[in-house]
């Protein structure tokens, strides 16, 4: 059996998939048909996500194959420590956890903004 995939959206990719991306939809495919795809939507990336493209939060959050991450506590203190909540939540998310032992890919239409960050991404730019 492979190892399960897990795969944080971040904001970007989150705007993406609302225009038609084709691999983001391809990512959100695979989570809702496939056993061991799992997507994940940071609450903080889906409110900086629906702000550059109203509609988008109400839009992902209704697929089945993504699952948004609330901020709760420990997830908030992680985010207060940093100047960016879309990019800390998701950088938290794709933090190694006990159900993620290898922590989450993080996908993403700016490659660039991820750069000298410990984690891993898959680039979603056409």
């Amino acid at each position: 059996m492979t190892e399960p995939l897990h795969i944080v959206l971040d904001d970007t990719a989150m705007v993406a998939a609302g225009k038609g991306n084709v691999l983001a939809s391809r990512l959100i495919h695979r989570a809702h048909a496939e056993a061991g795809w799992f997507l994940y939507a940071p609450a903080c990336a889906l409110v900086a996500a629906d702000r550059m493209r109203p509609g988008t939060a109400e839009h992902l959050a209704a697929l089945p194959g993504v699952t948004v991450l609330d901020l709760d506590l420990p997830a908030a203190l992680a985010v207060a420590r940093e100047t960016s909540w879309a990019p800390a939540h998701t950088r938290y998310a794709a933090e190694p956890t006990a159900e993620r032992p290898n922590g989450a890919v993080v996908a993403t239409t700016a490659p660039e903004t991820w750069k000298g960050q410990p984690v891993r991404i898959i680039d979603l730019s056409p």
